[in-house]
């Protein structure tokens, strides 16, 4: 099994309203994703209860039957449609840890 945890950080220039809108837009995007992309057994975007020592907006947290999965996922067109479409534009950093477990 391999764990997907992405961190990003909104786009500074966002106000508070937009960001709130976006994040809830990338957490529908990505966790519509589930049920869609062969091996993706899990997925969860966490927005809410972001305390003040946060350095990033949005966690996304992915449960993927194998690495090959993940390498399809990756390039998956309905993933790569919420990426390019939501995700890409309105974040200025991405942290990645993809792990086996």
């Amino acid at each position: 099994m391999i764990k997907h945890i992405i961190l990003w950080r909104l786009r500074a220039e966002l106000s508070a309203e937009q960001k709130a809108a976006t994040a809830h837009a990338i957490k529908e995007g990505l966790e519509g994703l589930k049920g869609k992309i062969p091996g993706l057994m899990d997925i969860h975007v966490q927005i809410d209860g972001r305390l003040e020592t946060s350095n990033a907006d949005i966690m996304l947290d992915a449960t993927l039957d194998s690495f090959e999965s993940l390498k399809g996922y990756a390039v998956h067109p309905a993933h790569v449609a919420v990426a390019n479409g939501i995700v890409r534009p309105n974040t200025e950093l991405r942290t990645c840890l993809d792990y086996e477990v």
